[in-house]
């Protein structure tokens, strides 16, 4: 029995065409996978509560720019990678200088410039000095002679009686503490990657088809 092959069009001009179409496949699935990525991360960044503003620092891009590639390749990283990457790891965090740590209560309110408030930031603001209490179980605590406002936050008393007058405790000090784990970012970005070759073949497919 023989068999024989028959090439019908132009060998060249089929693979340059199959080449096209690969690439545009690629360059389209890898978009598709960045984006989706992107996407994901912002919903989990916003589902665990730390708002839209963290979600969007999360940011996607595509190489090479301008032009398709079976070589593509997509990037998503955060402008915020300590804060997020703290909150996918669940670290352990220490004080710089070997101490405490100052963790705010509600009654310390919240820094000027964002984030938490410290104990000096806390004494400039309000003008109250702050006072060491040291406890064997618990942890510890800086305390202010103060009032509490409508908000629930420590001012300064304007009673010349002392009525009012009150110790509140503004921040609590500990050694150490545990960041809860509240992102699973690895899962998704498996996910993403595992979804890359059926991308490939549909986008490669309807190429063909459309």
């Amino acid at each position: 029995m023989k068999l024989g092959i028959n090439i019908v069009g132009d060998i060249g001009r089929i693979v340059e065409a199959e080449t096209r179409a690969g690439e545009k496949a690629v360059t389209t699935a890898m978009r598709d996978a960045g984006t989706g990525l992107k996407a994901a991360w912002r919903a989990q960044i916003t589902g665990a509560g730390l708002g839209a503003r963290l979600a969007r620092t999360i940011r996607s891009e595509q190489f090479p720019k301008g032009r398709a590639s079976l070589n593509a390749a997509a990037l998503v990283w955060s402008k915020a990678p300590v804060i997020v990457g703290a909150h996918d790891t669940g670290p352990l965090i220490r004080s710089k200088d070997g101490f405490w740590l100052a963790i705010p209560t509600a009654a310390a309110g919240k820094s000027l410039r964002g984030g938490r408030i410290t104990p000096g930031e806390w004494e400039r603001r309000t003008g109250l000095r702050l006072r060491f209490v040291y406890r064997r179980s618990g942890p510890s605590l800086l305390v202010a002679e103060g009032r509490l406002n409508t908000k629930g936050r420590a001012v300064a008393s304007r009673s010349k009686t002392g009525r009012g007058l009150t110790t509140v405790p503004i921040f609590l000090l500990v050694p150490q503490v545990r960041l809860k784990k509240r992102l699973d970012l690895a899962r998704d970005a498996e996910r993403a990657r595992d979804a890359v070759p059926g991308l490939i073949v549909a986008n490669w497919v309807e190429g063909q088809t459309g």
